[in-house]
């Protein structure tokens, strides 16, 4: 998947195809570093290296790391949205009582599945672990975009009341989900557990 962050994240975007794969290049790079060195070690030089790209192509786009840390978080984020989106049109099933659950599992499974296998997403998943400018609350947009994503797989209103369900259900797992993985490198299956009966529990009271 190649998807290619919000041009608002970007110095200049991509305009021609070759543009944007060098783009995907670099990030991938980048994600692969974050996980190598860290964030406190990574460079946009040793990226640029990573990518095989001169370091006037990094420049093009990010003016520093910071920002080439934000961009890879927001395509994290469209990524992430992508899986939530194919996981529920493969599950099939039709909105009513009960299929917030079915959403849920989705969100929740993806995350922990990024968590495990996205390359750099221990360190920046969607902005939250390192310092990434000024964009705002991070699970702020997570849980606008679950919202807009959900309201009508569950056939309610994207109104203030279900945003801020979603917003209390997206801090409540980000915590626990970070807690499990500090746990296990894996994430610990027990605190995993416990986070989505914690979960059910909040969810079927404010949408049953």
């Amino acid at each position: 998947m190649k998807t290619v962050p919000h041009p608002a994240t970007l110095r200049r975007a991509p305009v021609q195809r070759r543009s944007a794969e060098r783009l995907t290049r670099i990030l991938d790079a980048c994600a692969d570093l974050l996980d190598e060195v860290g964030y406190d070690d990574l460079s946009t030089r040793a990226v640029a290296q990573r990518a095989g790209v001169p370091i006037g192509s990094v420049y093009r786009f990010f003016g520093n790391k910071r920002q080439m840390a934000d961009a890879l978080a927001q395509r994290n984020l469209e990524r992430y949205t992508a899986r939530v989106t194919e996981r529920l049109e493969a599950a099939g099933e039709a909105a009513g009582a009960g299929g917030w659950r079915v959403a849920m599992d989705a969100v929740l499974d993806e995350y922990i599945a990024m968590k495990r296998t996205a390359p750099g997403f221990s360190l920046v998943d969607f902005g939250n672990q390192i310092p990434v400018g000024t964009r705002g609350e991070p699970n702020h947009r997570v849980a606008d975009r679950l919202t807009d994503l959900l309201s009508g797989y569950l056939d309610r209103e994207p109104d203030e009341d279900l945003r801020r369900a979603f917003l209390v259900a997206v801090e409540t797992a980000d915590t626990l989900v970070h807690l499990a993985f500090r746990m296990a490198p894996e994430g610990d299956d027990r605190i995993l557990d416990e986070a989505r009966l914690l979960l059910r529990a909040y969810l079927a009271r404010v949408l049953d």
